[in-house]
């Protein structure tokens, strides 16, 4: 996995699964730019909606213990990966998206 990946993380203890930017990976664990997969749809109609003004993500670092796996956002025959779709409804990518959030940020 390359660093800035967008990935698909899942975790155990409690179980949960997170989309988003690969910021690092390490032998503590594994830090993630991005949100709860459950949250996805709402993501991406919250920041089609509010075109004006960023939503972020949240940046948090995972210890080892709670990873299952990560997986590349890729697509799947036909189906899209979640980056395209998201790519498809806001019209840019998710890191350009985050580019631009990070220089919108004081």
């Amino acid at each position: 996995m390359e660093l800035n990946s967008i990935v698909v993380v899942s975790l155990h203890e409690p179980k949960e699964r997170v989309w988003g930017q690969l910021v690092a990976l390490t032998q503590a664990g594994v830090t993630v730019r991005g949100i709860d997969l459950n949250s996805f749809d709402d993501f991406v109609r919250q920041v089609k909606r509010d075109a004006e003004d960023l939503v972020g993500l949240a940046t948090i670092f995972y210890p080892m213990q709670r990873l299952e796996r990560i997986a590349l956002d890729e697509p799947q025959g036909s189906i899209p990966s979640l980056s395209q779709t998201f790519e498809r409804q806001v019209g840019r990518s998710l890191l350009e998206y985050l580019a631009a959030m990070t220089e919108a940020e004081p």
